[in-house]
C-alpha cells in the first residue's frame, strides 16, 4: 500500500454539466448540477459537485494556462497523487489566482476536493468521517427546506405534508418570499398555523430584503411568528447590516452560504456576527476548507448548519462532514422536486423520523444514474 500511496497518479478531471431546463429558459434552484469525476491510474474514481453556473465552473477547470498565475484547474491536477489533499488545494489556489480566490474559483475548487477525498477514502478503506478525526454521531437530526408555493393555503399543504413525513423543523426560501411584505407575512403565518406554536420553522430571504432598514421591520414584523432564524436578510457583504440585525435579538441571523474560503468566513464571523454559518461544502473550498471554517465558527462562539440544497453528492459529502464535528448536530435536506436531487444519485441518503442515518461507507458511497446523466448533459 504505501508503495501505492507514493505512485498514484491522477490522470484526468473529468467535469459533466446538467440542466433540466432549456439553455435558453429559466433555471430554478436545483435544476441543474456541475459534477467532477477525478480518474486514476489505480482505477480509483472519485465523484465531488459544486452548486454554481455549470457551464463557469466548467470553463476553470479545463481552461489553459495564461500564465503561471492564471491556470484552468485540470492541467494542475494531472500526474499528482490525489492523496496529497491539502498540497493540491493550494497548489488549485495559487496557480489560478487571477481568476479564482473567491467566488466560482472556488466552487470548482470545492467540486476537485470532495472527489479528493472520495479518492483517500476508498484507498485507505476507512469512512471520510474516519479520515477527518472520527465519528461523533450515528445519525444527525435533518430539516426540511422547500421553495414556497405561491399562496398561503398552498404552502400550509406543503408544511402539513412535510410535518407527517416526521419532520421536526422546516425551513422555506425562493419563489416569491422577499418580493412582497404583505405577502411574506401571509405566508409565515399560514405555514405557523399549520406546524403549530411548539414547531421549529425558519426562512431564507436569499438577500431579497436588501437594506437593513427594510430587513429590521419585517424582523420585527414577523416576530409574533416565532421563526427560530431568518437566513440571508441581507447580502453577506453587509457586514454591519447583519451585526444591527442580530442585536435585535428577535429571530436568529444565518448566512454565508455566498462565501467561499476561510478568509471570507473569518470576516463574516468577526464583522458580522452571525448567530448561525452556513458555509455550503460544495463552494466554499471543499472539505479542506470546511474544516477550517468549523473551526473558526467555534472560536468565535457561533454555530454551524451547513448549507445544502443540491443533489445527492452533496448531501452525502455533508453527512460525512458533519459526523466529523463535535457539534455537527443539524442540517438541511433538500425538499427539491428536481429529477437531479430524486435521482441522480441512486442510492440517495434517506431521512427517517427526524434523522439522516450517517453511512459507514468507503468514499462517498454514491451510485449515479448514468442514463440520467446521459439525458440531462448539457452539450
Amino acid at each position: 500500500m504505501e508503495r501505492e500511496a507514493n505512485t498514484m497518479k491522477i490522470t484526468d478531471v473529468e467535469v459533466i454539466c446538467l440542466r433540466i431546463p432549456p439553455m435558453d429558459g429559466p433555471c430554478e434552484w436545483g435544476d441543474d448540477a456541475f459534477i467532477v469525476r477525478v480518474h486514476t491510474d489505480t482505477g480509483l474514481v472519485g465523484t465531488g459537485e459544486s452548486d454554481t453556473s455549470p457551464m463557469v465552473a466548467r470553463a476553470l477547470v479545463d481552461a489553459p494556462e495564461s500564465n503561471l498565475y492564471c491556470s484552468g484547474l485540470k492541467r494542475l491536477l494531472i500526474g499528482e497523487n490525489p492523496l496529497e489533499i491539502q498540497k493540491l488545494w493550494d497548489k488549485m489556489y495559487w496557480s489560478s489566482n487571477y481568476v479564482g480566490r473567491r467566488g466560482a474559483g472556488i466552487h470548482a475548487i470545492s467540486a476537485i476536493d470532495i472527489a479528493l477525498w472520495d479518492i483517500a477514502s476508498q484507498f485507505y478503506q476507512v469512512p471520510i468521517y474516519m479520515l477527518l478525526g472520527g465519528k461523533y454521531r450515528d445519525k444527525i437530526r435533518a430539516y426540511g427546506t422547500f421553495i414556497p408555493a405561491d399562496t398561503p393555503e398552498e404552502n400550509k399543504v406543503i408544511a402539513a405534508s412535510l410535518k407527517d413525513q416526521g419532520f421536526t423543523s422546516l425551513k422555506f426560501g425562493g419563489g416569491i418570499l422577499g418580493d412582497d411584505p404583505d405577502t411574506d407575512e401571509a405566508i409565515v403565518k399560514a405555514v405557523r398555523e399549520q406546524v403549530g406554536e411548539d414547531f421549529e420553522l425558519q426562512i431564507d430571504i436569499a438577500t431579497k430584503w436588501r437594506t437593513y432598514g427594510h430587513a429590521a421591520s419585517m424582523f420585527q414584523r414577523l416576530a409574533p411568528y416565532h421563526l427560530n432564524w431568518i437566513e440571508e436578510p441581507v447580502l453577506a457583504d453587509d457586514h454591519q447590516g447583519y451585526e444591527k440585525l442580530s442585536q435585535m435579538s428577535l429571530s436568529k441571523t444565518a448566512g454565508g452560504e455566498s462565501l467561499t474560503t476561510r478568509y471570507e468566513f473569518r470576516d463574516f464571523l468577526q464583522r458580522a456576527k452571525p448567530d448561525i454559518v452556513q458555509p455550503d461544502i460544495t463552494r466554499c473550498g471543499g472539505i479542506t476548507e470546511m474544516k477550517k471554517i468549523y473551526d473558526l465558527a467555534q472560536m468565535n462562539g457561533t454555530k454551524l448548519v451547513p448549507h445544502g440544497f443540491s443533489t445527492g453528492i452533496l448531501l452525502a459529502a455533508t453527512v460525512q462532514f458533519l459526523a466529523a464535528c463535535e457539534h455537527g448536530d443539524l442540517m438541511e435536506y433538500s425538499q427539491s422536486v428536481s429529477p437531479l436531487f430524486h435521482g441522480l444519485v441512486k442510492n440517495l441518503i434517506p431521512f427517517e423520523n427526524g434523522f439522516v442515518t450517517v453511512p459507514d461507507c468507503v468514499g462517498l458511497g454514491v451510485v449515479l444514474d448514468e442514463e440520467m446523466i446521459e439525458t440531462y448533459r448539457m452539450r
